[in-house]
């Protein structure tokens, strides 16, 4: 056995993808559910079963094992999920040269990074950082959060990192790491951070990826410079501060979203832990779905100014096509969270948390502000500006008593707001069908699955029979039927990749519409519906005959071969009786 399957042999699947996605047990069998992180959903399609190590998405299709699960979501290759993995579970990887240039590269990348953010770190707390260090204190940021977050200084003579870097690393390595930059007038690299407050940016795995600096020196701009994209760090993927926050956001079922690195200190120091904030970029639907794994609920808590409204109007319709539910929290007074928490106190944060109004309802107060609601149609054009953010909603019972909520909130006859969502209502377009196995066919396929006894009691039998050839999961079959011919391992995902799409999606169906069988059970049940097909079709049985009678020719095994066709003989006159 190799290593990758040792990992696979010793590591839940479960375990693995609810690091990512909360998943929902499905009574006692081993079947999860839950949203599916790789497409937007309202209802969960996305499946796992822990007893064959595999999840499947019903919605867009996507399976696999645990590899291809954390390769697709972390967007790394096979080589770096199996260390990703192995490393979580405190199994060391063999000492072998790989030659994956990604992973090397990655790699090389993720040190230069940790490399970064130590010396940064070093900067902060040495002589360099007391004007850094003044700063934060006139901010209010303590020492204790100074060290949760990693906060540090880059050092103002533009060649720090470079000193650290040119004789450990290749130069491609250096001109993709995002920390140093080519120079153009002359030969060498210079430091892309000198002399900014830097936040350090995770992944979800609480690996340093990139960073965020913020100028200290007055009228220097940008304000903020973030890292530029790598292999390592998509902007519009990273969501700061997801790492500590998932577990408090699923806790708390909610979790809060705010602008900016400050903010989230400011709102984490309030004991508020499920608080995110996305990385120096507009919001973007990926990393809502990204938040969205962790709960479905969100409060929305961006400046009380008016770039802060706007924006926070704008999110809003996003948030709710992505299947978010929405509250948005003003603060009012022109503070931003950090500073009202400093203003007012960590308890008046919450308190105002926990009161913060359905997004509707805060829509509709914006409302009031821009149309004039002494006039019908004024109170019209405010309805009609929210409308589309309420048609957003998926269901249509919510979707309705929402519009009639938000009528009666701005003073509209409800028979006029039903009129209008009746119009824009598009008639439900059902799914076409999956074709769907007979119980039969569907116990033989749950028996093999789970029992090498099964595979070798059954198959030899099976698959000289010529009912298979009208099964609807025929190809399924014959794909088990090679299989057991190769001899080795079986594994479920060899079988998946011998299939087509459609076959994938039929075999992954009956997978998740029943519970595998008990090894001691599997091989007695595929017995029974061996003999249950026999009994139906006569043909199918005279076929198996005839194929035994053959193997036993080859053999040299005159006496069995002329018992079988005996046998033979008896079954067709009894069917031949039976028929007239």
């Amino acid at each position: 056995m190799d290593f990758a399957e040792q990992v696979k042999s010793s590591v839940d699947i479960v375990k693995v993808i609810e690091e990512y996605v909360r998943l929902k047990k499905a009574g006692g069998s081993p079947r999860y559910t839950g949203l599916c992180p790789f497409h937007t959903e309202k209802t969960p399609s996305f499946s796992v079963h822990s007893t064959l190590q595999f999840y499947k998405c019903f919605g867009c299709g996507a399976s696999g094992d645990l590899f291809k699960f954390v390769m697709e979501i972390e967007r790394i290759s096979f080589f770096e999920a199996l260390k990703l993995v192995a490393e979580r579970n405190g199994m060391a990887m063999p000492k072998r040269d790989y030659t994956d240039p990604d992973a090397k590269l990655r790699g090389a990348l993720m040190e230069m990074h940790e490399t970064a953010a130590r010396v940064f770190q070093n900067n902060l707390n040495g002589p360099a950082g007391a004007q850094a260090r003044q700063y934060l204190a006139s901010r209010n940021v303590t020492p204790e959060q100074i060290a949760e977050f990693g906060l540090g200084l880059s050092d103002a003579s533009g060649n720090q990192l470079v000193r650290q870097f040119e004789s450990r690393f290749a130069a491609e390595q250096l001109e993709q790491s995002g920390l140093v930059a080519k120079r153009q007038e002359a030969a060498g690299y210079y430091d892309r951070f000198r002399g900014r407050l830097m936040f350090p940016i995770h992944n979800e795995t609480g690996k340093v990826i990139g960073f965020g600096g913020r100028a200290l020196r007055p009228g220097e701009e940008p304000k903020y410079l973030n890292s530029p994209e790598t292999i390592l760090y998509r902007k519009s993927y990273v969501v700061y501060n997801l790492h500590r926050a998932k577990d408090a956001i699923r806790t708390s079922g909610y979790s809060v979203l705010v602008e900016g690195y400050m903010d989230v200190i400011g709102v984490f120091s309030a004991g508020v832990h499920h608080v995110v904030a996305s990385c120096g970029t507009s919001l973007t639907n990926t990393q809502v779905r990204a938040i969205k794994r962790h709960s479905e609920r969100i409060v929305v808590n961006f400046d009380a100014d008016n770039a802060g409204a706007n924006a926070t109007e704008k999110y809003i319709k996003m948030l709710l096509d992505e299947g978010l539910r929405v509250r948005v929290l003003e603060l009012g007074g022109d503070l931003d969270p950090d500073e009202f928490v400093k203003a007012s106190g960590a308890d008046a944060y919450r308190e105002r948390l926990e009161k913060a109004p359905v997004y509707y309802h805060w829509l509709a107060d914006r409302a009031r502000q821009k149309f004039d609601f002494s006039t019908v149609e004024g109170r019209m054009d405010a309805f009609k500006s929210l409308a589309p953010h309420i048609q957003s909603i998926a269901d249509r019972l919510e979707r309705f008593a929402v519009a009639n909520d938000v009528a009666d909130y701005l003073g509209i006859d409800e028979k006029l707001v039903r009129d209008h969502f009746s119009k824009g209502s598009a008639e439900r377009v059902e799914a076409p069908r999956r074709p769907v196995m007979p119980p039969t066919e569907r116990l033989l396929l749950h028996s093999l699955l789970a029992s090498e006894t099964a595979r070798a009691q059954a198959i030899p039998e099976l698959s000289a029979m010529g009912v298979v050839d009208r099964f609807v999961s025929r190809n399924v079959f014959q794909a088990l039927f090679a299989m057991h011919s190769d001899g080795g391992i079986f594994r479920f995902s060899d079988l998946e990749g011998r299939l087509s799409q459609a076959d994938q999606d039929l075999l992954s169906s009956a997978v998740f519409a029943d519970e595998i069988l008990e090894e001691e059970k599997a091989a007695e049940q595929a017995m029974a519906c061996l003999r249950s097909l026999k009994s139906q079709d006569p043909r199918s049985e005279a076929a198996a005959l005839r194929a035994r009678i053959k193997a036993a020719e080859r053999q040299g095994d005159l006496q069995e071969a002329m018992r079988l066709a005996q046998e033979l003989d008896q079954k067709s006159r009894a069917a031949s009786t039976t028929a007239r």
